[in-house]
Parts: C-alpha cells; structure tokens; sequence
C-alpha cells in the first residue's frame, strides 16, 4: 500500500485520466474508478443517481457527445481521512471560444489497494 504522502497524487492523478477521457466522449475511464455504491448529483438532474448501474445508463445517453477542445483542473485539494480521501477542485473547460466553469467534490474510498469514488457532486462556478 502507497503511503499516506501518495495519496493525493493517485487521487488528483486517477481523475485527470478519467477527464482526459472525458473530454474525447468517453465516460468510460469515470465508470472503471467508480464504487458500485456510487451517489451522483449534477446540475442536470433533478434528483441524485443513486448506483453505478444508474450512473452507468445516464452515461450511455450522452457517450460521444461531450466533445471539448481541453480542460483545466485548478486549486485541486485532496483531504484523507484514513481510508476515505476528499478530492475538490474547479474545472475550466474549452470549445473554441466557449468556456465553461465548474467546482466538483469527490468523494474516494479505498478498498484494499483500490481507491473508488463513491460520491460525485458537480455544481456551476458562480460568476462574480
């Protein structure tokens, strides 16, 4: 097991591989890091998703649609407390002249050497 040190950058690391992905059409790379027990909020959705099945259908509707020229992790925090880690950050993404501006909490559980997010919480930036 990685010691306590690493964790952040395993953490910050496994979301920057699932947005990368992301940002292509492929929410695969969020599926294969997240928990069966997974609890999911956007400002899209009226309620919570509750599951990965749930999650995983939500995702099938919009697979090859989300298209973005790039994005940017900013302020990334990571906070662990013993087998669960906080990962919190503000998210620019880009197309063309479009921009759009995000904060998003997950939260990571580890399971033997496994870290998964079992919590996803997306929100719009305010604009001051």
């Amino acid at each position: 097991m990685k010691n306590n040190q690493d964790i952040p950058s395993t953490i910050i690391a496994m979301e920057c591989a699932a947005l990368d992905r992301w940002i292509r059409g492929d929410p695969s790379g969020f599926l294969e890091i997240t928990a069966p027990d997974v609890v999911y909020f956007d400002p899209y959705r009226a309620k919570r998703v509750d599951g990965l099945e749930a999650l995983t259908a939500l995702y099938k509707e919009i697979w090859g649609q989300v298209l973005l020229d790039r994005y940017e992790l900013l302020n990334p925090w990571v906070q662990v407390i013993g087998d669960a880690a906080v990962l919190t950050f503000n998210y620019v993404s880009y197309k063309g002249d479009t921009e759009s501006r995000w904060n998003c909490t997950e939260v990571y559980r580890r399971a033997g050497e496994r870290w998964q997010i079992i919590q996803t919480h997306w929100s719009y930036t305010q604009k001051v």
